[in-house]
């Protein structure tokens, strides 16, 4: 319940009205786990499960039932924005491998380096979905800067987006992601 609504029920019945794709990114955005200011995983102020949406999304007859059913298999835990939604959409759609998502990436001795929110752990690969705040937070860019250079330390390589990479004109965030899942040995399958 929020605000005195059934979220679950509430995803379900836009069902008919919005997009798969649109269904993913609020879905997304319900099973997320929030971190708390130092980064500890919040899980009572998660909206819902995935098994909750799905209860809500097959209980009766509900309009858009094949759209839920599409977005159920879609949604993921751990996209901390819309923006994250669609850069994991558009490179699975383009044959990139499942990401994790919001990681915590720790060096050699379990030292805790940042949270990253789309990782492709076995590569080696962060990538950082950045909205505007990351640029004009001094203490945002700051903290950014010791993260990236501590993860370059323990041989990571970050790949920094925004918006423009993943929504622009010509949207090239997946292609930037592909070439360097490339350069760190991933074989496309």
């Amino acid at each position: 319940m929020h605000d005195g609504l059934r979220m679950t029920t509430t995803w379900a019945m836009l069902g008919a009205e919005h997009t798969v794709r649109e269904l993913v990114a609020l879905g997304d955005s319900f099973v997320r786990i929030p971190r708390d200011s130092r980064g500890g995983l919040q899980p009572r102020q998660r909206i819902a499960t995935i098994p909750q949406l799905e209860r809500a999304a097959l209980a009766g007859r509900r309009m858009g039932v094949a759209k839920l059913r599409q977005a159920l298999e879609l949604i993921r835990v751990g996209s901390a924005s819309p923006l994250e939604t669609e850069l994991r959409l558009d490179a699975a759609a383009d044959g990139l491998p499942e990401p994790d998502l919001d990681v915590e990436i720790r060096d050699g001795r379990g030292q805790l380096l940042g949270i990253s929110e789309v990782v492709y752990r076995n590569l080696k690969v962060a990538v950082e979905v950045e909205g505007d705040h990351h640029r004009t937070d001094r203490n945002q860019w700051n903290r950014d800067i010791d993260k990236y250079a501590s993860y370059a330390a323990e041989g990571w390589e970050v790949v920094r987006l925004t918006s423009a990479h993943i929504r622009g004109e010509r949207p090239r965030a997946v292609a930037i992601v592909r070439a360097a899942l490339l350069r760190h040995g991933w074989v496309p399958g």
